[in-house]
C-alpha cells in the first residue's frame, strides 16, 4: 500500500485489547485504515475484518492463532515481548502517525487494567503534540484532548460531557451551549469542577486559555 495515499482524508483506526464488543465493530467505516494491536488484531481477524497492519507482541494471543493473523492482515509486525520500550497501543499510534495519519480512533483502549487505560488516555497528548488528534472510544465513553478550543454537536448517545484538566491548571475556561456555562473558569488537577454537564444546545463549544483538559462525553 502508498501509505501517503488519502491520508488527509481517512482515518485511522486502533483495535487494540482492552475491553471490546459488538460496539467496537459498529465503530468501524468504510475506508478506515485499520490497526489490530495485539489481541485487537485477533478480535478483527475473529469477526472477519482484515487488519491494515497487525502489530504488537502478541503475548495476549494464543499461539495457534498467530499463523491466522498473519495471513489475513495485510501488513503483520511482532515485536519482542522484552525487549520493547512502548505498549502495543503506543506503538500502534506511533504506527499510525509515522504513515502520515492525523485523525486516529482508538478502540479497546480501556478495560479492566486500569494502569494501561490510564496509559492510554495520556497517549492523547502524545497525537496531539504531534499534530494529530486521537479520540479514546468504549462502549460509554468517547474521550478527547482539547487545548484551546473545540467544537461539538448534541449527540444523544453521550448525555453527559465532562472537563477533566490533563495539565495541574487549566485557566480561561469557557463553555457555550451547556446547562452549566463557565466563564473564564479555571480547572486544577485534583479537583472535580468540570464534572457531569450537559450539552443543552444543539452545538457547544469548550475553549482555554492555556492548558490542556479532557473532554469526556458519557452515558451510563
Amino acid at each position: 500500500m502508498n501509505f501517503a495515499e488519502n491520508v488527509e482524508t481517512r482515518e485511522a483506526v486502533i483495535v487494540t485489547g482492552g475491553r471490546l464488543g459488538a460496539w467496537a465493530l459498529e465503530e468501524i467505516r468504510a475506508g478506515d485504515y485499520l490497526i489490530g494491536a495485539d489481541s485487537g488484531a485477533e478480535f478483527l481477524v475473529r469477526h472477519g475484518i482484515a487488519p491494515d497492519l497487525a502489530l504488537g507482541d502478541f503475548d495476549s494471543v494464543p499461539a495457534d492463532r498467530l499463523t491466522s493473523i498473519s495471513a489475513a492482515s495485510k501488513d503483520y509486525l511482532a515485536v519482542d515481548p522484552v525487549d520493547k520500550d512502548w505498549t502495543d497501543t503506543e506503538l500502534a499510534l506511533r504506527e499510525a502517525l509515522d504513515r502520515g495519519y492525523s485523525r486516529i480512533r482508538i478502540l479497546g483502549g480501556l478495560g479492566s487494567r486500569f494502569d494501561h487505560s490510564l496509559a492510554n488516555v495520556h497517549l492523547l497528548r502524545q497525537a496531539f503534540e504531534r499534530g494529530g488528534e486521537a479520540v479514546l472510544i468504549d462502549e460509554h465513553n468517547e474521550i478527547r484532548l482539547c487545548a484551546d478550543a473545540c467544537r461539538m454537536n448534541q449527540d444523544p448517545r453521550y448525555p453527559y460531557v465532562s472537563l477533566l484538566p490533563l495539565t495541574p491548571v487549566v485557566t480561561g475556561v469557557n463553555l457555550t451551549g451547556f446547562r452549566y456555562p463557565l466563564n473564564e473558569a479555571t480547572l486544577t488537577l485534583g479537583w472535580s469542577l468540570g464534572v457531569s454537564n450537559v450539552l443543552d444546545a444543539p452545538s457547544g463549544t469548550v475553549s482555554i486559555r492555556e492548558g490542556q483538559v479532557l473532554v469526556i462525553r458519557s452515558r451510563d
